[in-house]
């Protein structure tokens, strides 16, 4: 067993570092404040080659791997989780879909802008009465001589309302077999006629990323935007779902990291009955046990992506991974918050922010919940 990065994976951590210490770091207050998306950063990211790392050059990618990309989530979310969120949706979940499912024509023409970082993508699932329980959608999709009308409602959508967001990988209801619905996934531009955004959702934190519903009203796109297999939308959409685990994980550690690292800058600085607070035994413990929990976060979601990598199973490493860190990082970020004490709870300190944030990420990309759900059936059939 070998538990070092490649120098490939050090080259990008030390680079994603820098960008985020210089770039992400002094606007993330700002961004989340105002809830101004950060387009010049996002800009900056692509130039980077941040969104293609795991996708081939030919695709406009960079030819890593997905170990490399999840280093690059943890690094950019230490300084601002919404844009690791924003890497989730657009690399993990939309970009890796249409890689693995898409044609040579799809992949060249939605792809590569993607890769890119010039075009952000998004994923289109849950719906007002679809949530966790995806298989009741009610988005139909028609086939009408060359074309595809949808008509229906998605929520909760990340990304679509960014202005550089060029397309969304719409789930929908095609037909009926004798197993049930028949669940297909197409891609939709924004510019489709039929296709509106709906409300932009007022969400208690996360203020930089974009949530919208949207609306599909008889809205029409070509027949060959239908991704993969007519008959295995969902299934398609859960495999690649559990990249977006990793990512989530991913996103969760960097931000305990950042919790961390301010604790800890705090501790030592702060002094109280003539001493710093560090020197008190109840400091200390609260900050060994932090750097135990990201550690094994940490380790856990690189097997995950290595052994994606690997091309091997990795339902189960992947939802553990998003189950203990995201359940990990509030944590973290509850005793980021303690040993500040009440400075803690002021928005000048980062560490408000983070324990704000933290919480959605036990919900996105399946709930805590549903991880359970996923691991029982794992034991169930050993």
């Amino acid at each position: 067993m070998n538990f070092d990065v490649t120098d490939e994976h050090k080259m990008i951590r030390d680079m994603v570092r820098e960008f985020t210490v210089e770039v992400i770091v002094p606007r993330a207050e700002e961004m989340e404040r105002t809830g101004e998306y950060p387009y010049d950063i996002m800009t900056q990211m692509g130039e980077l080659g941040i969104m293609g790392i795991p996708f081939p050059e030919e695709y406009g990618g960079s030819g890593g791997d997905w170990v490399g990309m999840h280093v690059c989530i943890e690094e950019i979310s230490r300084g601002d989780l919404t844009l690791g969120a924003m890497l989730d949706v657009t690399t993990s979940v939309a970009g890796q879909e249409i890689y693995a499912f898409g044609t040579e024509g799809q992949k060249k023409e939605w792809l590569t802008p993607i890769a890119r970082g010039t075009n952000i993508g998004a994923f289109a699932l849950t719906e007002p009465n679809s949530g966790s329980d995806a298989g009741a959608l009610r988005t139909k999709a028609v086939l009408e001589g060359n074309e595809w009308v949808l008509n229906g409602t998605k929520q909760f959508v990340t990304n679509i309302g960014l202005d550089n967001a060029s397309v969304v990988l719409v789930a929908a209801m095609s037909g009926k077999n004798k197993k049930g619905n028949i669940i297909s996934t197409f891609i939709v531009p924004k510019r489709a006629p039929g296709f509106q955004l709906g409300k932009k959702y007022e969400k208690m934190t996360w203020h930089a990323s974009a949530t919208h519903e949207v609306i599909m009203e008889d809205c029409r796109i070509p027949k060959e935007n239908l991704l993969g297999d007519p008959t295995r939308g969902f299934a398609q959409h859960l495999a690649v779902l559990q990249t977006g685990r990793i990512s989530i994980a991913a996103i969760s550690v960097g931000v305990a990291q950042a919790c961390l690292d301010n604790a800890l800058t705090y501790a030592k600085e702060r002094t109280q009955f003539g001493q710093p607070i560090f020197n008190f035994q109840a400091i200390q413990f609260k900050l060994a046990d932090m750097a135990v929990s990201i550690e094994l976060a940490r380790n856990q979601y690189l097997k995950a992506a290595w052994l994606k990598d690997q091309g091997r199973k990795n339902t189960f490493e992947a939802s553990v991974a998003k189950l203990y860190a995201s359940e990990m990082v509030e944590k973290v970020a509850s005793d980021a918050v303690q040993i500040h004490g009440g400075y803690g709870y002021m928005d000048e300190y980062p560490v408000s922010r983070y324990y704000k944030g933290v919480k959605l990420l036990q919900i996105v990309e399946g709930t805590s919940e549903v991880q359970r759900m996923i691991l029982s059936r794992i034991l169930w059939s050993q």
